[in-house]
């Protein structure tokens, strides 16, 4: 195809602005930037330079639809407006004026029941010979991508469950506060341990923490149950799952929760809905913003593999900085992309569930920084070494002697020299004392001994006769998708980060006597693991904000 003109209603918006945005360097589109504000359409098309020809355009979904159609004369339309649920009783003027005139159409829809009875212009899109395609977007079409590679292997799925974390900083449309406040509180059919019920929307939660392997992962987050596709197409697509569950975790969570409070109001029927405070609502998100500005998604699921073996997977999502608003729309751009080389999606009227893979995503990915992984837990994967366990396909990224190290079960000594600074201040000598922690000296001997037990290991540092141990296991609940290592009643959660082939521990949080402490009197200092010379580095600094350094200790080891 030489060229397209491409219409996007709601082109300047939140999700439809990103998808221009991912089109704009390609020069064979024409996109028209469409919405009821031709001002703001001309400005967004003045806002950036394109390789794409950026035309504004007036749009109005109450207006003659099939007229506006015919003098913007696209090749496809795409609704990324919304909110969806809002539509009322012309839910599909836009549909139907796109059938008649067989313009191809597909939209970016979140609202399940609009989703859902897309099928019934199914007849007429073959009839006309062009796609009609909804719920292109993360939820139903990167999600159901998800659950087809997780399960490739797998002979049955037994339970499968997500969820989406946006950024505190992502901006989130006033269109999608609206859509959530229209269904908070209310009860949604999902599917819990082989039967059909209902839960109640922003209550119903479970914590998660979002860790693609060998990355860092988000904060362990709350997820509260949303109105999503999935909840009815996912169950229709693969009959034999017994649990299904599809959340949401906004931020910060001090307004996520209070969102859930106010969803209490809903359930026990004291106000209607909370649609009426969505602006309120949406400024409040728009002006109250702190936390990591970095959002995620997961997805997990249990089933069986070929074997007859049972197994956990999942997949992990986390995008940086102000990546994450273009997941949404990254389908539609491959689509796009995709029809521009003249491959197609066959004619009819359908949900977004099998016309894009998770392989599409992943180039998109690369360009965006955001980063994916999976993991998997079999029965017998506490047999593991602990770092090949938690890294899991992040693993083979290690350079081959930090794999060496960490390779083995049982119990393993390695030997080798190291440089020691201590700290001076007088607290950082106290903490350096209790700890045990070696006397400063260059091109000391150290001998290291690992003995793993019951899926942990007991690391025990002999520096010149001067011994102090720990001992590191996989963190669970609270430090779940973290490293814990415990020094006495202390513990330090970390993640294992694989960067510049090195392997950095990043401290993510503490506690004492197992009650947690605050982040701000962490521990902080650079620690890692590389390779020089063909032998394994380690580099380990500890200290704390008032203390300044304790103890710092670098050099090399090889297994004996």
């Amino acid at each position: 195809m030489e060229s397209s003109r491409v219409l996007i209603i709601g082109g300047y918006g939140t999700f439809g602005g990103r998808l221009a945005r991912l089109l704009a360097d390609e020069p064979r589109l024409t996109i028209l930037i469409a919405g009821r504000s031709r001002e703001k359409a001309q400005a967004f098309c003045d806002r950036f330079d394109a390789a794409a020809q950026m035309t504004p355009a007036l749009f109005d979904r109450n207006r003659d639809i099939e007229a506006q159609l015919k003098s913007l004369a696209p090749e496809l339309a795409i609704d990324a407006s919304g909110p969806f649920q809002a539509y009322g009783a012309n839910a599909y003027h836009v549909v139907e004026a796109c059938l008649r005139l067989r313009i191809p159409y597909l939209d970016l829809a979140d609202d399940p029941r609009f989703v859902e009875s897309i099928t019934q212009f199914d007849e007429a899109g073959k009839e006309a010979g062009i796609f009609v395609l909804s719920g292109v977007s993360t939820v139903p079409t990167l999600s159901t991508a998800v659950i087809r590679r997780l399960s490739r292997d797998m002979t049955m799925i037994t339970s499968v469950k997500g969820g989406i974390a946006p950024s505190p900083f992502a901006g989130v449309g006033l269109s999608v506060v609206a859509a959530i406040a229209s269904y908070a509180g209310k009860p949604l059919r999902i599917r819990r341990n082989g039967h059909d019920g209902t839960a109640a929307a922003l209550i119903d939660s479970q914590r998660y923490t979002v860790a693609p392997p060998g990355r860092l992962p988000l904060r362990r987050l709350r997820f509260s149950l949303v109105d999503v596709p999935d909840l009815t197409l996912v169950p229709k697509l693969w009959p034999q799952i017994q649990s299904h569950w599809m959340g949401a975790a906004p931020q910060p969570a001090l307004l996520h929760r209070a969102l859930s409070s106010l969803a209490w109001l809903v359930r026990l029927r004291i106000v209607p809905a909370l649609r009426p405070v969505a602006s309120l609502f949406h400024r409040v998100l728009s002006v109250l913003r702190w936390g990591e500005k970095r959002g995620g998604m997961f997805m997990e699921m249990n089933g069986i593999l070929q074997s007859g073996e049972p197994v956990t997977r999942s997949w992990h999502m986390i995008a940086e900085g102000d990546e994450g608003p273009f997941v949404p729309s990254i389908a539609a751009a491959v689509l796009i992309r995709k029809r521009l080389e003249n491959i197609t999606p066959v004619p009819g009227a359908r949900a977004c569930t099998n016309d894009v893979e998770l392989e599409d995503y992943e180039d998109v990915f690369a360009q965006h920084g955001i980063v994916s992984g999976m993991r998997e837990r079999k029965p017998f994967d506490a047999n593991l070494p602990l770092y090949r366990q938690y890294l899991g396909e992040a693993w083979d990224e290690l350079p081959a002697p930090i794999r060496e190290m960490h390779d083995a079960t049982g119990t393993w000594v390695a030997e080798g020299r190291a440089d020691i600074e201590r700290g001076k201040n007088p607290l950082a000598r106290i903490a350096a004392f209790i700890n045990r922690f070696p006397k400063a000296g260059r091109d000391v001997p150290i001998t290291v001994t690992f003995e793993s037990k019951d899926g942990r290991e007991i690391w025990t540092r002999n520096f010149a006769g001067k011994r102090f141990a720990s001992v590191q296991y996989e963190g669970r609940s609270r430090d779940e998708g973290l490293i814990c290592e415990r020094f006495g009643p202390l513990v330090f959660a970390m993640a294992l980060v694989i960067a510049d082939g090195k392997m950095q521990l990043v401290q993510r949080q503490w506690s004492a006597f197992g009650i947690p402490l605050p982040r701000f009197l962490m521990p902080v200092g650079n620690t890692f693991e590389s390779a020089e010379d063909g032998k394994f580095h380690f580099h380990v600094e500890i200290g704390f904000p008032w203390t300044g350094l304790i103890v710092r200790y670098r050099g090399w080891l090889v297994r004996r």
